[in-house]
Protein backbone atom coordinates (compact mmCIF):
# COMPACT_ATOMS: atom_id res chain seq x y z
CA UNK A 1 0.00 0.00 0.00
CA UNK A 2 1.15 3.55 -0.59
CA UNK A 3 0.63 5.96 2.30
CA UNK A 4 1.87 9.20 3.79
CA UNK A 5 3.77 9.64 7.05
CA UNK A 6 1.63 11.97 9.16
CA UNK A 7 4.04 12.10 12.10
CA UNK A 8 7.26 10.54 13.34
CA UNK A 9 8.81 10.81 16.80
CA UNK A 10 12.59 10.25 16.80
CA UNK A 11 12.70 9.81 20.58
CA UNK A 12 10.34 6.86 20.78
CA UNK A 13 11.01 5.78 17.17
CA UNK A 14 7.39 5.42 16.15
CA UNK A 15 5.31 7.06 13.48
CA UNK A 16 1.86 7.19 11.96
CA UNK A 17 1.03 6.44 8.33
CA UNK A 18 -2.21 7.64 6.76
CA UNK A 19 -3.76 5.51 4.02
CA UNK A 20 -7.27 6.06 2.63
CA UNK A 21 -8.48 7.76 5.79
CA UNK A 22 -7.08 5.07 8.10
CA UNK A 23 -4.06 5.45 10.36
CA UNK A 24 -1.36 2.83 10.88
CA UNK A 25 1.32 3.02 13.57
CA UNK A 26 4.81 1.82 12.66
CA UNK A 27 8.00 1.23 14.59
CA UNK A 28 11.53 1.85 13.39
CA UNK A 29 12.08 -1.93 13.32
CA UNK A 30 9.81 -2.11 10.25
CA UNK A 31 11.70 0.68 8.44
CA UNK A 32 13.62 -0.57 5.37
CA UNK A 33 15.14 2.59 3.83
CA UNK A 34 18.58 4.02 4.56
CA UNK A 35 17.28 7.55 5.10
CA UNK A 36 15.41 8.06 8.38
CA UNK A 37 11.63 8.56 8.25
CA UNK A 38 10.15 12.03 8.56
CA UNK A 39 6.69 13.53 8.49
CA UNK A 40 5.55 14.29 4.97
CA UNK A 41 7.30 11.34 3.29
CA UNK A 42 5.32 9.10 0.96
CA UNK A 43 5.91 5.44 1.76
CA UNK A 44 5.18 1.96 0.51
CA UNK A 45 4.14 -0.30 3.38
CA UNK A 46 2.69 -3.68 4.25
CA UNK A 47 0.25 -4.16 7.11
CA UNK A 48 -1.31 -7.22 8.70
CA UNK A 49 -4.25 -6.71 11.06
CA UNK A 50 -3.57 -2.94 11.21
CA UNK A 51 0.06 -3.57 12.22
CA UNK A 52 2.76 -2.32 9.85
CA UNK A 53 5.23 -5.10 9.13
CA UNK A 54 7.38 -3.34 6.55
CA UNK A 55 7.67 0.29 5.48
CA UNK A 56 10.05 2.19 3.20
CA UNK A 57 10.33 5.34 1.14
CA UNK A 58 8.92 5.46 -2.36
CA UNK A 59 11.57 5.41 -5.09
CA UNK A 60 11.46 9.15 -5.81
CA UNK A 61 12.64 9.95 -2.28
CA UNK A 62 15.62 7.62 -2.43
CA UNK A 63 17.27 9.57 -5.27
CA UNK A 64 19.41 12.64 -4.63
CA UNK A 65 17.47 15.73 -3.65
CA UNK A 66 17.44 18.25 -6.48
CA UNK A 67 17.17 22.01 -6.01
CA UNK A 68 13.85 23.57 -6.93
CA UNK A 69 13.92 27.16 -5.61
CA UNK A 70 16.26 29.94 -6.77
CA UNK A 71 18.57 31.59 -4.21
CA UNK A 72 18.88 34.82 -6.27
CA UNK A 73 15.09 35.19 -6.58
CA UNK A 74 14.68 34.58 -2.85
CA UNK A 75 17.34 37.25 -2.16
CA UNK A 76 15.64 39.80 -4.41
CA UNK A 77 12.26 39.07 -2.82
CA UNK A 78 13.85 39.46 0.60
CA UNK A 79 15.36 42.86 -0.22
CA UNK A 80 12.17 44.17 -1.84
CA UNK A 81 9.40 42.52 0.21
CA UNK A 82 11.21 40.90 3.12
CA UNK A 83 9.24 42.96 5.61
CA UNK A 84 6.16 41.01 4.44
CA UNK A 85 7.93 37.66 4.65
CA UNK A 86 7.50 37.05 0.91
CA UNK A 87 10.91 35.37 0.54
CA UNK A 88 10.11 33.02 3.42
CA UNK A 89 6.78 32.10 1.85
CA UNK A 90 8.59 31.48 -1.47
CA UNK A 91 11.10 29.19 0.26
CA UNK A 92 8.39 27.29 2.14
CA UNK A 93 9.03 28.65 5.67
CA UNK A 94 5.42 29.70 6.24
CA UNK A 95 5.52 30.16 10.00
CA UNK A 96 8.56 32.44 9.77
CA UNK A 97 6.83 34.43 7.01
CA UNK A 98 3.82 34.95 9.25
CA UNK A 99 6.15 35.93 12.11
CA UNK A 100 7.73 38.57 9.87
CA UNK A 101 4.33 40.06 9.04
CA UNK A 102 3.38 40.14 12.72
CA UNK A 103 6.75 41.62 13.72
CA UNK A 104 6.51 44.34 11.05
CA UNK A 105 2.94 45.19 12.07
CA UNK A 106 3.84 45.44 15.75
CA UNK A 107 6.88 47.64 15.11
CA UNK A 108 4.84 49.87 12.79
CA UNK A 109 2.17 50.27 15.47
CA UNK A 110 4.89 51.09 17.99
CA UNK A 111 5.91 54.07 15.87
CA UNK A 112 8.99 52.79 14.04
CA UNK A 113 7.76 53.99 10.64
CA UNK A 114 7.90 51.14 8.13
CA UNK A 115 8.82 48.81 10.94
CA UNK A 116 11.90 46.92 11.92
CA UNK A 117 10.73 44.10 9.66
CA UNK A 118 12.52 45.93 6.84
CA UNK A 119 15.82 45.34 8.63
CA UNK A 120 14.93 41.65 8.98
CA UNK A 121 14.29 41.46 5.21
CA UNK A 122 17.62 43.12 4.36
CA UNK A 123 19.50 40.79 6.70
CA UNK A 124 17.87 37.75 5.08
CA UNK A 125 18.68 39.06 1.62
CA UNK A 126 22.31 39.47 2.63
CA UNK A 127 22.40 35.93 4.06
CA UNK A 128 20.86 34.52 0.89
CA UNK A 129 23.30 36.33 -1.42
CA UNK A 130 26.32 35.29 0.65
CA UNK A 131 25.22 31.64 0.71
CA UNK A 132 24.56 31.40 4.45
CA UNK A 133 20.94 30.47 3.79
CA UNK A 134 21.13 27.60 1.36
CA UNK A 135 18.07 25.35 1.85
CA UNK A 136 14.33 25.68 1.29
CA UNK A 137 11.57 24.67 3.69
CA UNK A 138 11.79 21.01 2.64
CA UNK A 139 15.56 20.83 3.14
CA UNK A 140 16.40 20.93 -0.56
CA UNK A 141 19.43 22.99 -1.63
CA UNK A 142 18.78 26.26 -3.45
CA UNK A 143 19.78 26.75 -7.10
Amino acid sequence: MIGHIESYDKDIQTGVIKYEGKFFEFYIDAWTSEQPPKAGDDVDFLAEDDVVTEVGLLGAYVKDIRPVKFRILAGILSFLLGWLGVSRFYLGFYSIGIAQIVFTTITMMAGFGVGLGVVWGFMEGFLLFTGHMHKDGKGRPLK
